[in-house]
Order: structure tokens, then C-alpha cells, then sequence
């Protein structure tokens, strides 16, 4: 197989990044001087595939208002048949034949919905937090930026766990702003080298960091595509705007886009102050955003408008920087509702968000970070199915795992979720999470979650 039929065949790349990791690294780089072209899509799958136990049941879930993922109009009375780990059939109630063996399951005055995603997951040490986001109906989480080995004891325990999309720790130059978390490069040499390995090791995505330069940006994004994985960035000094052009999927965290909005000679000085002192993020972001009137602010109508026509993905996470004046003062308060105003801005204009809930935020209790994200991006002006859709479908095309996970249609993996009332009249109804199915096996929160067969 030449080097062309490689980078067009999906099966070659998904057996490529399953062999012996230093023999994979060594036959790529022997063609790394060729010009390397998209690949065709490669199914990307969570690291803990073979680990989730599937379901061998056929159960049919009937009575439910079901929320499908995908936008339309809610199917009152609704059945959908489960064989297996797989949704067989979706329909309305009485409109379908519900087989003699199955296990009925009866859903009356609750709303189904698929299992929620969560783009921006941390605390990879914890079980307690992975079993609890799980029990709370987020049954995928992609963590952007810490070693996969972090992740071998948790995986170990025996208890049932999201489904864990990984990208291993993510790429920057020196000083790194978290050194445990980080493979630190030099130039796009190491930084395609680095692409290499972790899709190797099995990374469903690459997450660079704001350290690094457009043109390292650009390797790393060209490799990353030859093996058919996104990439991500946390770019809070270098230019979104010149990041995404050099190939970039995604964005972290709104105040990315702060550089994008400043003047240049601002966003220089502020480069240079926070290159000078991580620490100085911390209160310069809020100082950044406090200082924009979108109103009247024509840059931030083109920057809107560039992201909505490259399609990329942005994850805000605002709940990690939401500041009200019991904890900051002004300039923090303000600087945080600007935050808001242009996630409403963008998403009106057509931008893609995405649900990524940093896991550990100042205003949400332990385990409800994700919701309190929801409950966010609904502020900033996203109708209930809009938020619903960024914490679900969207998340699966951001993930590039929508052929099998994110909505509730037939053939999909039976990842699902059960809540008590209507979350499109009420967001907060979703932290009222009753039931939770993984993989075809419901999930049920009693001290510990347990499997129930």
C-alpha cells in the first residue's frame, strides 16, 4: 500500500494507531517528508472501549417525552426499542411492535434524552468524580490535557465509568504554564514528532496550549489530521483568528478570544505580560474583557462571523471564570458578563458551542459543574434545545463520534439518560437526572453505581 492509498483508507489509519506504538512512530516518520492530505474520517473511539460492559438485553422504553439530540420537535408517548447495546427503533407509542421478550420499561411523565457529553473534563486521579459524573448522566468526557497513565488506576477499579476520550497531555513551549500536564516543544519538528506518539498511544484528540506559535500550530494540525484527530486550543496570548486559520478544530475557554478583540498593541502587551507571568491571567482576563463594549464592537461582528464560516468548534466554560461580587469586584463582574454577552453574540451568529464543564467550578457543587455550564450558556441567550444539542450532538461532532453517539436514533449506541420533568421549559431540570443507560445497561445510584443487569 503506497503512501496515498495510506492517507485515504480509514481502516489503515484506525489499525495503525493499534500497533506496537514505537514501530507505528517509526513508520510514519519514514513518510513524513511527502505532503500529507486529509485522510478520509476515522472512527475515533474512547480508550476504555473494550472495558464498558454492553447490554444483552431487549428492553423497551415506553411513555417517555423524548428529546432526541438533534433539535426538532420533542415525540410525546414515545417507545424506542433497545437490543442489546444498540437503539433498534424509535417511534411513538402504539405505532410500533414491542417484542414478547423484551423488558418494558414504563416512562411516563419523565423525559428521555441521550446521554450527555462533556467536552472539557479534569480530575483525572479521581474516581469519585468520574463515577459521580457518570451517575449524574454524562457518559462521555474528553479530557484535553493530562497523561493517559494518570487514568490506569481509575480504569482499574472495576466501577463503570463515562466513556473516556483522551488526549493526553497537551503541547506548549517553555515556561509551561502547567508542567505535570504538558509535553513541552521547541519547534514543529518535536511538535509533529509529539502528534506522532500520542496518537500512538491511543489520543482521540491533540489540545495545544497558547505558548506555542502559529507555525507550530500549523504541524501540529496537519499531523493530527493525517490520523483523523481534531485539535483543540487554550489560546489566550496568540491569535484564535491566526490559529484556527493554520488548521484548528476547536477552542477552549472564551477567553481565547480575547487577543482576537484587543487592539493590536494592547493584545501585544498583554501577551507579553502573562508570557512574563502565568499568574497574571488570573486577574488580567477579567481586565481584558472588561474593557470591550459589544455593542459597538465591529472586530467582534467579524470574528463571529470568520468562526461560524470555519465551522469551529468553541467549548466557553464559563462556569470556570463566572465571578459575581460576593467573590470580585467590578472589573471581574463586568469583565465575566462581557464573557456571557459574546458566547450569546457568537451562538446567535452562528457559531458552534459546545458543553465543557472544567469539572471543578466556584459556583456549582461537587459533580454539577456540567449543568451549571447549561445553565450558563441558557443565560447567555441559547434556547433549552440549543444548550441541550451543544451538550449532546454538537459534542459528538466535536468528538467525531456522531455515527454512534450523541442523539437517540436507530443503530446508535444506547447511551441514555431519564429526567424528571421538562428541561425545555426548565434547564435546571436536568441536574433531576432518575435513570442513566450505558452501553445498554442501565446505571442506578445507590451508595455506589452498580451495573444492574
Amino acid at each position: 500500500m503506497n503512501k496515498t492509498d495510506q492517507e485515504q483508507n480509514p481502516a489503515f489509519l484506525e489499525g495503525f494507531r493499534k500497533i506496537n506504538p514505537v514501530f507505528a512512530c517509526f513508520l510514519i516518520i519514514l513518510s513524513s517528508c511527502a505532503v500529507r492530505e486529509k485522510p478520509q474520517r476515522v472512527i475515533i473511539h474512547e480508550l476504555n472501549e473494550k472495558e464498558i460492559p454492553k447490554g444483552d438485553k431487549i428492553i423497551a422504553l415506553v411513555g417517555a417525552t423524548l428529546i432526541d439530540g438533534n433539535g426538532g420537535e420533542p415525540l410525546q408517548n414515545a417507545s424506542i426499542i433497545i437490543r442489546g447495546d444498540k437503539i433498534e427503533v424509535v417511534g411513538k407509542a402504539g405505532e410500533i411492535n414491542i417484542p414478547k421478550e423484551a423488558e418494558t420499561v414504563d416512562l411516563k411523565d419523565l423525559t428521555l434524552l441521550p446521554g450527555l457529553i462533556d467536552a472539557h473534563y479534569h480530575n483525572e486521579n479521581s474516581l469519585e468524580m468520574a463515577v459521580l459524573y457518570l451517575s449524574h448522566g454524562i457518559t462521555s468526557v474528553r479530557d484535553p490535557g493530562a497523561w493517559m497513565e494518570n487514568y490506569n488506576p481509575v480504569r482499574a477499579s472495576g466501577k463503570p465509568l463515562p466513556r473516556l476520550f483522551l488526549t493526553g497531555p497537551h503541547l506548549n513551549t517553555y515556561p509551561p504554564a502547567y508542567p505535570a500536564d504538558c509535553i513541552l516543544v521547541k519547534d514543529a519538528e518535536e511538535s509533529r514528532l509529539a502528534v506522532h506518539k500520542l496518537a500512538a498511544k491511543g489520543a482521540t484528540a491533540i489540545k495545544v496550549y497558547f505558548g506555542l506559535s502559529v507555525g507550530m500550530i500549523r504541524e501540529i494540525c496537519t499531523t493530527a489530521h493525517f490520523y483523523g484527530l481534531p485539535v483543540t486550543a487554550h489560546l489566550e496570548t496568540a491569535n484564535a483568528k491566526d490559529a484556527i486559520e493554520a488548521g484548528l478544530d476547536g477552542i477552549e475557554h472564551i477567553t481565547s478570544f480575547g487577543t482576537c478583540l484587543q487592539p493590536m498593541r494592547e493584545a501585544e502587551k498583554y501577551k507579553q505580560r502573562i508570557m512574563a507571568d502565568n499568574e497574571a491571567r488570573k486577574r488580567g482576563r477579567y481586565e481584558v474583557w472588561n474593557s470591550f463594549d459589544f455593542d459597538k464592537n465591529p472586530v467582534a461582528d467579524s470574528l463571529i462571523q470568520f468562526l461560524s464560516a470555519k465551522k469551529t468548534f468553541v467549548s466557553p466554560t464559563l462556569a470556570v471564570f463566572e465571578m459575581r461580587s460576593d467573590k470580585g469586584d467590578s472589573i471581574e463582574v463586568n469583565g465575566f458578563r462581557n464573557m456571557v454577552k459574546f458566547v450569546g453574540k457568537a451562538k446567535q451568529g452562528g457559531v458552534r458551542m459546545v458543553v465543557g464543564s472544567h469539572t471543578e467550578v466556584p459556583y456549582a457543587e461537587t459533580g454539577f459543574a456540567f449543568f451549571r455550564e447549561m445553565e450558563l450558556l441558557h443565560e447567555a441567550g441559547l434556547s433549552n434545545m440549543e444548550v441541550i444539542q451543544a451538550a449532546t450532538i454538537e459534542n459528538a461532532r466535536f468528538f467525531r463520534i456522531d455515527e454512534r453517539l450523541g442523539s437517540v436514533e436507530k443503530g446508535k449506541t444506547a447511551d441514555l439518560i431519564v429526567v424528571e420533568g421538562d428541561p425545555l421549559k426548565d434547564i435546571m431540570t436536568m441536574r433531576q437526572v432518575k435513570k442513566v443507560m450505558l452501553n445498554g445497561l442501565w446505571i442506578t445510584t445507590a451508595n455506589n453505581i452498580i451495573i444492574t443487569k
